[in-house]
């Protein structure tokens, strides 16, 4: 399987799990070193010694319940910090009390902790454990180390804390990284006049020396939606004598594509491919294949996606982008067969392989295959990820089926498990597409009720909208309970609960909540 730090972080994952289990977790005290570890081992030897498995068997399992010892102890003060997973409970009192216990701390593991927690997206606690880190070894940060940190900065606490952080650093820290992180958080702001600025500055300094430099204006471009500048960019590369990576032809081809000039994107692929130091892999015809598809033109699309097929490596995700891309053309059959490869590549498919697949299946309208598959995967799976029964929720109510996606849903929860906020608004969706609302509403409550447990979960304010105004003729006496209730919801459109609540009980601001359509 290609490299990937997210299936990297999955894996580990399910081996911590699966095989400290059965043992009590460590404790942390200095004196907890390899014989307590021997003796977890010894004993989970003898009970496999007493299954009666064969020799061979024996000594895989028991080198790899010392490989994954091995990575608990590695990673022990990283084992505590990732439980936490609301990101405003602060991982800085778990740094303490480490350093409290007497255990040594190393800014090579502080800076894998930090890559680690970035790498999942856990950008606040990353950049929690960059500041207790700075707090410890002020003067011996290095201009990666602040290049990483404001980065962080630039996610959590945004573009002008970060750029005052680059200007509060000392000018032997101000090197071609640090100028890199801080265009970087520009150009993810699309803040065009900054990222240009800065990046004139940084060519008339030399340091705009890599591809890297280049490929963030060519984002800028294609984020501020000036695509027809990118081959341009791309251009000025070549003139400079850096060469492009394979992410600076890709930034160009999609350039090429989303402007449907697919000649030059073909032409520039036929480049790619004579290149010796660009790797043309599978993911850059599934680029191509998509813009043809999007395109309409079959014929083409077809083509590229034999190539990208040919590219795929065995354990690949590039079979669930294909998967995608053909249920795209509405091929049904080349979806089922790359479904049948892919499980005969691989015994078990992740949750994530099902959802694509489900999806695929759903969007082709091929509804009694999808209940098929989804007792497939209730069948198999380790843990219940309601993304995937979701998908088959999603296709019940595009076929104007919401009670069966109610019925359906209802049942898994008399099965023990506890829905997410999210499958009850589907559902929800689906009744106010059929004008029943009082099930919409019904369902929407049931929603709200367990948005605690995804934080990240927003309503769609359409839906809400059309229920807010059911409720305020058929349910005045239930308005401002269900007001309370979208308030709970953190981030969510908080201009449509105030246009709401400007409207009088008497209805005179009635005008207000048409003029916005809601």
């Amino acid at each position: 399987m290609k490299y990937c730090p997210q299936y990297k972080v999955k894996s580990l994952s399910n081996l911590f799990w699966s095989k400290l289990k059965p043992f009590p977790p460590r404790r942390s005290t200095s004196h907890y070193q390899s014989p307590a570890l021997a003796a977890m081992a010894l004993r989970s030897f003898f009970n496999v010694l007493k299954s009666g498995r064969n020799p061979s068997r024996i000594n895989a399992f028991l080198m790899r319940s010392f490989s994954a010892y091995g990575r608990f102890v590695k990673k022990d003060l990283f084992s505590r910090i990732i439980p936490i997973g609301d990101p405003n409970q602060s991982v800085a009192p778990v740094l303490d009390k480490w350093v409290e216990e007497g255990n040594k701390v190393k800014g090579l593991d502080l800076k894998s902790i930090i890559r680690d927690l970035r790498s999942r997206r856990r950008y606040t606690h990353a950049l929690q454990v960059s500041e207790w880190m700075s707090s410890k070894t002020e003067g011996f940060l290095t201009p990666a180390d602040h290049a990483l940190k404001l980065d962080l900065i630039g996610k959590v606490q945004g573009v002008d804390v970060a750029e005052n952080y680059f200007n509060s650093l000392r000018d032997q820290d101000r090197v071609e990284k640090t100028y890199g992180a801080l265009l970087n958080c520009f150009v993810r702001d699309c803040a065009a006049d900054k990222s240009l600025s800065l990046l004139q500055k940084m060519k008339e300094m030399g340091y705009a020396s890599t591809a890297l430099t280049y490929n963030c204006e060519m984002c800028l471009y294609a984020n501020i939606g000036q695509l027809e500048k990118v081959p341009d960019v791309l251009s000025e590369m070549k003139e400079a004598n850096i060469s492009p990576d394979n992410f600076s032809y890709r930034i160009c081809l999609n350039s090429y594509g989303a402007r449907s000039d697919l000649d030059n994107m073909e032409d520039l692929l036929k480049e790619m491919e004579h290149l010796q130091h660009v790797s043309v892999d599978w993911s850059t015809y599934a680029v191509v294949a998509n813009h043809f598809i999007k395109a309409g033109i079959k014929e083409k699309a077809l083509i590229y996606l034999r190539k990208c097929e040919e590219n795929v490596q065995r354990d690949s995700p590039g079979y669930n982008h294909l998967i995608s891309l053909y249920a795209g053309l509405g091929n049904c059959k080349e979806v089922k067969r790359l479904w049948a490869l892919r499980k005969a590549n691989r015994k078990r498919q992740s949750n994530k392989d099902y959802i694509t697949v489900l999806g695929s299946i759903v969007k082709l309208g091929e509804i009694e295959e999808a209940e098929k598959l989804l007792r497939e995967w209730e069948a198999s799976c380790e843990f219940y990820d309601f993304r995937v029964p979701n998908t088959l929720l999603i296709g019940y109510c595009q076929k104007g089926w919401p009670e069966k996606a109610e019925q359906m849903l209802r049942d898994i929860v008399k099965q023990g498990k506890t829905a997410i906020p999210n499958s009850w608004s589907i559902v929800a969706a689906g009744y106010v597409d059929k004008d029943n609302m009082e099930k919409a509403f019904e369902c929407m409550k049931e929603a709200l009720a367990l948005q605690s447990q995804s934080k990240a979960w927003q309503p769609k304010t359409r839906v809400v909208s059309i229920i807010l105004n059911w409720v305020k003729v058929n349910r005045a006496n239930e308005v401002e309970s269900f007001l309370s209730s979208l308030n709970t919801v953190p981030r969510f459109d908080q201009k449509t609960i105030d246009l709401w609540e400007m409207v009088s009980a008497d209805g005179s601001n009635e005008d207000i909540m048409q003029e916005k359509n809601l």
